[in-house]
């Protein structure tokens, strides 16, 4: 058991039966009245964020977690199946759990999120940027990038990225795996 005084970020909660990882908080003290903590909770499985304030003092369950890398290695019906880089264990997370699925490429390296006490899978996280190939894209006509005009491209895992019209098919560029933004183009 923990009490709100060991609040820190990236701590996760068991609130009934829920796991919740602690995205911010504050202390309060008030002029006048007990103090309290402010909380933003987001929610493991959803991903839902949640505000919650509690007294000060007040005693809450600890989860707690262990963060793994894994490397991908294929999918299939399963699921997105995973190596451990050391212990060579294998095994398979469904594609829900992973966040920024879509740009995941055979090789990639991810973190995942293990309840201790049970060994499973709670998250699995993708690098916050990736580095991909461009297999289809419209042509860019030539002096017309004068504006900041986006087109579609897809990218090596099927993914479609929004990219600016000087990006051409077999390009690299940079992909922001959290909300898939284009970030910039990787010179060779």
């Amino acid at each position: 058991m923990a009490t709100t005084a060991d609040f820190r970020n990236g701590m996760c909660l068991d609130i009934d039966g829920t796991y919740y990882f602690i995205v911010e908080f504050l202390h309060v003290k008030p002029g006048k009245g007990p103090a309290f903590v402010r909380t933003k909770l987001r929610n493991v499985v959803t991903g839902r964020i949640l505000d919650k304030t509690w007294n000060s003092g007040v005693k809450v369950e600890e989860v707690r977690i262990e963060r793994r890398p894994y490397q991908y290695l294929y999918k299939d019906e399963m699921g997105y199946n995973f190596m451990h880089p050391e212990t060579f264990e294998q095994i398979s997370i469904p594609g829900e759990s992973i966040e920024g699925v879509q740009f995941l490429k055979e090789g990639d390296m991810v973190e995942a999120m293990v309840h201790a006490a049970t060994e499973t899978i709670l998250t699995c996280e993708m690098p916050p940027n990736v580095i991909l190939e461009v297999t289809y894209t419209e042509p860019g006509i030539k002096g017309d990038t004068a504006t900041n005009t986006l087109k579609p491209a897809t990218v090596e895992t099927g993914a479609e990225v929004r990219v600016p019209l000087f990006i051409n098919t077999g390009e690299k560029i940079k992909v922001d795996t959290r909300d898939g933004s284009y970030i910039e183009r990787i010179r060779q």
